[in-house]
């Protein structure tokens, strides 16, 4: 399983909404491209689950530990969070009853706001070499703590 972050992808200009405003994925926002790369990864590395993004990995264990808490803040900000800028234009085309035409490709309308990398799926991507590198700057220590005794 991989859990993924919001991601900057078209369906936010063509969805049906009644939000009163934009609709947007609620930030921070990253580009489908790092969702892509764990996806990727992940395939290519069997573990159980991967989390992208310290949001993902931020609310899914603040469900686990606190999940009263997280849903009276949600309940506070998850509506606003939702939406951004202006007025949504009620009469825009939307794909409720049929697809919206025309090639939509793969990045919404968040570019400038999208994050392109994303530290926590990189050292999940290392892992190994990160905990080589904890171990090795580990042992100095370990040997001067007996050495001094």
């Amino acid at each position: 399983m991989v859990q993924l972050p919001a991601l900057n992808t078209p369906q936010f200009g063509w969805v049906k909404s009644r939000l009163p405003r934009k609709a947007q994925p609620v930030p921070p926002i990253f580009q489908p491209e790092v969702a892509a790369e764990a996806i990727y990864f992940a395939a290519h590395n069997p573990r159980r689950e991967f989390y992208v993004g310290a949001p993902s990995v931020a609310v899914i264990n603040g469900n686990k530990f606190f999940p009263g808490l997280l849903d009276r803040y949600l309940a506070r900000t998850g509506y606003d969070s939702q939406q951004y800028d202006g007025p949504e234009d009620p009469n825009r085309p939307n794909n409720l009853w049929e697809p919206v035409p025309g090639d939509h490709g793969a990045h919404g309308a968040f570019d400038a706001r999208a994050k392109n990398f994303s530290p926590q799926l990189w050292s999940s991507e290392h892992r190994t070499w990160l905990m080589l590198s904890a171990i090795a700057l580990t042992i100095p220590g370990v040997i001067a703590l007996f050495k001094n005794k």
